[in-house]
């Protein structure tokens, strides 16, 4: 549970404040694309451990998710390793770990249900 706390105040942190530090592109992507009200709370999370941490992402938050975008995707992740909080990860490591959850994720919602 106490996970779970740090991972919602990263989020929270990553929402409200990273627009600070972002770059201007990724500013203007994020604002120009409306990126930041096309995935929910719960979503975000799921995103945000399965890309910066060991976390799994649900069919559910996989829809919203591609339902977002790559480019704004792209565009919040590389905000979020623009902040300071993140100057110990491996960019490379977190980019890597983005395009496969976005892959993963397209080819979850690609791929016909076994039970339709």
């Amino acid at each position: 549970m106490k996970s779970l706390n740090v991972y919602s105040a990263l989020v929270v942190l990553f929402l409200t404040c990273g627009a600070a530090m972002a770059t201007k592109e990724n500013d203007q992507i994020i604002k120009g694309n409306n990126c930041e009200t096309k995935i929910g709370l719960p979503c975000v999370l799921e995103a945000f451990t399965s890309i910066f941490d060991t976390g799994t992402i649900s069919s559910k938050c996989c829809g919203e998710l591609v339902g977002l975008g790559n480019v704004c995707h792209s565009a919040l992740v590389k905000r979020t390793l623009e902040n300071l909080l993140f100057k110990d990860l491996s960019p490379a490591r977190i980019i890597a770990k983005s395009i496969q959850t976005w892959n993963n994720c397209l080819g979850l919602i690609d791929s016909p249900s076994p039970f339709a």
